[in-house]
C-alpha cells in the first residue's frame, strides 16, 4: 500500500496574509506612522522580526539551562549563523576514538595508502549529516520531532527509542570509556594508582562535566565549542608534527591483503569510519535555532566540513602513527614519539575532545527520551541518559575488551543507522525541505502525521526492509547469510542504504502518481525563499 506525504497545513498567519490582513490582528504602525504588517511567527510562511522591533530574549543563553526541549522554536527566538556549526562539529571530532579507529585500519592489514583512501571515503558520509541538519531551521524543531513526518506519531516513538535513545546511550558509553582511558593515564602520571575505585571516580567526574554541558544545552554548546576547537587544533598540530616525523609512508603489512580478502577489509574499514557521521541522525538538533531564512547550502556545508576535516585529519594521524608504533595500545605507543613534556597536555586534549563529542550525544539523547513520549524535562532526561551510559562504560572498561567492543559496536550500529539516515535524507528531498514545525507538534489523531493508527506505512516498511537486508549482509558480532555466501564480505552499509531509500521513495511518491498537485508534501517554494536555497 502506497503511503502519502501530507501537505503542510496553511498556518493561521499564512492564511491571514493571503487575505491581505496583518497576521497578528489590526495592522501595526511603523515609526513613521505608515501601516506595516506584523511579523508572522507560527507557520512555514513566517516572516522575520522587522527592524526596530524588540526580539524576545533568547531562551538558550550560555549561562542558563535551556528552556526548550522538543518544542517548536518560534521565529522571534531564532538567531545565529550557520558558520557556528563548523566549530560545534569540529570540536566533537577531534577525539581519542578517531585516533583509535584510524590506527585500527592498519591493524586490520591495510597499507597506509589504502587506509588513507578508506578514511576519506568513510568521512564523505558527513555530507548526509549536513543534509539532515538543513531540516532544523526549516522546522524549528529537533530531528526527533521532524521524523514524525516519516514514521507517524506512534511509529516515531519507537524510532526514537531505538535509533535516537538506545544508540545515543551506546555511543555515549563508548566515548566516555575512551576519555576515561586517557584520564587513567593522567591520574597515574600524578602518582595515583588507577585502582578500580579510582577508575569509577574518574568515569563519574568526566560524566559529570559532560552532562553539565548537555543540561545547559544549546546556548552553552555554541559558546564553548569555538574555543574548544581552537585549543584542540593547537594540541593536535603538535601531535601531527611528531607523528609525521616518524611515519613510514611506504608502510605495507608483512602479508599484504589481496583479492576478496582485501575488498572485505576495505569495505569493513569504510563502514567503521562511516559509523561516526551516520550516528548523527540528529544533526538538526543543533541547527534548529537558526532563522528559517538561513541558506540550506550554508547549513549543509558548515556541518559537513566541521565533521569531515577533523575526521580525516585525526583518523589519518592514527593510521600514520600505526606505521611506527603499536596502536593496539594507543596511549603507550604514542607516548614513545611525543615529547615528554607534552604528554599531559595530549591526554587532557583527548579528554576534552571526547567531552565535547559526548555532550552533543547526551543532548540529543535527552531530546530522544522526550520524543519517546516520557513527560520529563529535557535537563532531567539528559541526566537519566548519562546514568545509563555510565553503567555501560564501567562494563566496557572493567569487564570487556575495549578495542573489540569499539569495533564491534560501531560496525553493528551501521545496520540500523545507515537505513535510518538514508530515509531521513530521502524525506527531505521529497518534501524539498518543507516542514511545518507547529503542525509537527500535534500528536493527536487529527494530526496530518497520524497516518494509519499513528504509523506511516512508508517509513515503517522502508526502515524494516533496509535493516533486514543490512542484517543479512553484516559480518561483525555475527555473520549474516549473504555475508557468509560472499566469504565474509560485509555489504551491510551499501545494501541497507539502497533498499531503504528505494522503498521509501517508491512508497511515498504514490500520491504524486495519483495526479495530486506537486505543490503538496512541502514541495512548494517557501514564501520567503528560505531554506530551499
Amino acid at each position: 500500500m502506497a503511503s502519502t506525504i501530507p501537505d503542510p497545513p496553511e498556518s493561521t498567519c499564512a492564511a491571514r496574509q493571503g487575505a491581505g490582513l496583518s497576521p497578528g490582528g489590526p495592522p501595526a504602525r511603523s515609526p513613521d506612522g505608515a501601516r506595516a504588517a506584523r511579523p508572522c511567527v507560527d507557520g512555514p510562511g513566517a516572516l522575520p522580526v522587522h527592524a526596530g522591533q524588540r526580539k524576545q530574549p533568547s531562551s538558550d543563553g550560555a549561562g542558563r539551562i535551556e528552556a526548550h526541549g522538543i518544542d517548536h522554536i518560534p521565529d522571534q527566538e531564532r538567531h545565529g549563523h550557520p558558520r557556528q556549526l563548523f566549530s560545534v562539529w569540529a570540536a566533537a571530532n577531534v577525539n581519542y576514538l578517531s585516533l583509535v579507529v584510524g590506527g585500527t585500519l592498519i591493524l586490520m592489514g591495510l597499507t597506509l595508502g589504502q587506509a588513507l583512501l578508506v578514511i576519506v571515503a568513510g568521512n564523505l558520509f558527513w555530507l548526509l549529516t549536513g543534509l539532515l541538519a538543513i531540516s532544523g531551521p526549516a522546522a524549528g524543531t529537533p530531528s526527533e520531532v521532524i521524523t514524525r513526518a516519516i514514521y507517524g506519531i506512534r511509529g516515531n516513538r519507537v524510532n526514537n527509542a531505538v535509533v535516537g535513545w538506545m544508540i545515543s546511550v551506546c555511543y555515549f558509553a563508548l566515548n566516555l570509556a575512551a576519555a576515561a582511558t586517557a584520564a587513567f593515564a593522567l591520574v597515574e602520571k600524578a602518582g595515583v594508582g588507577a585502582t578500580t575505585g579510582v577508575k569509577i571516580a574518574v568515569v563519574l567526574v568526566i560524566a559529570a562535566v559532560t552532562l553539565t554541558i548537555g543540561v545547559y544545552g544549546h546556548g552553552l554548546i555554541m559558546k564553548l565549542y569555538l574555543p574548544i576547537t581552537l585549543a584542540l587544533t593547537a594540541v593536535f598540530a603538535v601531535v601531527a608534527i611528531a607523528v609525521l616525523r616518524h611515519t613510514d609512508f611506504s608502510y605495507a603489512p608483512p602479508a599484504p591483503l589481496r583479492g576478496a580478502e582485501l575488498w572485505t577489509v576495505l569495505v569493513a574499514g569504510v563502514t567503521l569510519i562511516a559509523s561516526a557521521p551516520l550516528s548523527y541522525t540528529t544533526s538538526a538538533d543543533f541547527a534548529r535555532y537558526l532563522p528559517r531564512t538561513t541558506s540550506a547550502k550554508a547549513v549543509l556545508g558548515w556541518t559537513a566540513l566541521g565533521g569531515f576535516v577533523p575526521g580525516v585529519v585525526v583518523c589519518s594521524l592514527g593510521a600514520c602513527a600505526a606505521t611506527a608504533v603499536d596502536m593496539g595500545d594507543p596511549q603507550s605507543g604514542l607516548r614513545t614519539i611525543l615529547p615528554g613534556w607534552f604528554d599531559p597536555l595530549f591526554l587532557l586534549a583527548l579528554i576534552l575532545g571526547t567531552v565535547a563529542l559526548n555532550a552533543l550525544t547526551a543532548y540529543s539523547a535527552g531530546l530522544a527520551l522526550q520524543a519517546v513520549g516520557i513527560r520529563i524535562r529535557r535537563s532531567l532526561s539528559v541526566l537519566a541518559d548519562g546514568t545509563a551510559a555510565v553503567a555501560l562504560t564501567l562494563y566496557a572498561l572493567l569487564i570487556s575488551d575495549f578495542l573489540d567492543t569499539v569495533s564491534n559496536v560501531l560496525q553493528l550500529t551501521v545496520v540500523l543507522l545507515g537505513p535510518a539516515m538514508t530515509i531521513y535524507a530521502a524525506d527531505i528531498w521529497l518534501r524539498r525541505n518543507r516542514y511545518d514545525g507547529t503542525t509537527l507538534m500535534d500528536e493527536t489523531p487529527d494530526s496530518p502525521y497520524w497516518y494509519a493508527a499513528g504509523v506511516s506505512p512508508a517509513g515503517a516498511l522502508a526502515l524494516t526492509g533496509g535493516v533486514t537486508v543490512s542484517a543479512l549482509c553484516v559480518n561483525t558480532l555475527y555473520t549474516g547469510p549473504i555475508a557468509s555466501a560472499l566469504d565474509g564480505l560485509d555489504l551491510a552499509l551499501p545494501a541497507g542504504i539502497a533498499v531503504s531509500a528505494s522503498l521509501y521513495v517508491i512508497l511515498s511518491r504514490g500520491r504524486l502518481r495519483s495526479g495530486r498537485s506537486t505543490s503538496g508534501a512541502g514541495a512548494a517554494e517557501p514564501a520567503d525563499g528560505g531554506t530551499t536555497r
